[in-house]
């Protein structure tokens, strides 16, 4: 779990979610807003700052997409939206219309947790200088080239193998969720309920892992994977 303060601005209309997302929230240290109108929620982004917005979709007056609409243009922090709306055509259309992502009620909290360490960890380093390479342990991976070694050996991978551990590694460290995997590397945004993550995180594990003593990708049960 990443040890960086957020202030986070969470947008629900039911009570007993927003208190409970407030308490979790804090009880990892970070900041928690709570609002509970899209009005509300466009007020209190003009006159404070956030890191994050954890925004519902069903909200009285204006709702959440209308609050996306009216954020475009307009300097705001990433937002993740959190809905019970959740077909694969209700989370294309939330991410078109401005949300860095979408999760479905009900939810899991460590995954919108890693969810929002990822997306504030990737917003904190947008205006940073182009990353050409990354190195975990004594694994390198040459962005340009698209080389991958480790301790000097070269190792081959597929484009799909090579664009999975590209997203594991700008996350070393971070369990990355399999939601986020499917989306960066397949480019889906739902489970197609097969063992597609499982099969190429494998075949990757076996390239990246096998003759080292040291292994560097991690399953971690529930949630997703983890490099380093």
């Amino acid at each position: 779990m990443s040890n960086t303060f957020l202030k986070i601005l969470v947008v629900e209309d039911d009570h007993s979610i927003s208190a409970w997302l407030g308490y979790k929230f804090e009880s990892q240290g970070h900041q928690c807003v709570l609002v509970d109108s899209g009005e509300q929620a466009l007020a209190r982004l003009e006159a404070d700052t956030f890191d994050i917005v954890v925004l519902d979709r069903m909200l009285p007056g204006i709702d959440g997409m209308e609050v996306l609409k009216r954020l475009q243009g307009r300097p705001h922090p990433p937002v993740i939206i959190l809905s019970t709306i959740d077909q694969a055509s209700d989370r294309v259309d939330g991410l078109r219309a401005g949300a860095e992502d979408y999760l479905g009620k009900p939810f899991d909290f460590p995954e919108l947790l890693v969810r929002i360490e990822l997306l504030t960890r990737r917003a904190r380093e947008g205006n940073t200088q182009q990353v050409l390479s990354l190195d975990i342990h004594d694994l390198h991976i040459d962005l340009l080239r698209r080389k991958v070694t480790r301790s000097g050996r070269n190792i081959d991978l597929t484009d799909k193998e090579f664009l999975l551990l590209r997203t594991l590694a700008e996350h070393a460290g971070q369990t990355v969720p399999r939601g986020i995997l499917l989306e960066k590397v397949w480019g889906l945004q739902f489970d197609p309920q097969t063992n597609l993550i499982d099969v190429h995180v494998s075949k990757l594990r076996s390239k990246v892992d096998k003759g080292f003593s040291l292994p560097l990708l991690k399953t971690v049960r529930s949630l997703g994977y983890v490099l380093g």
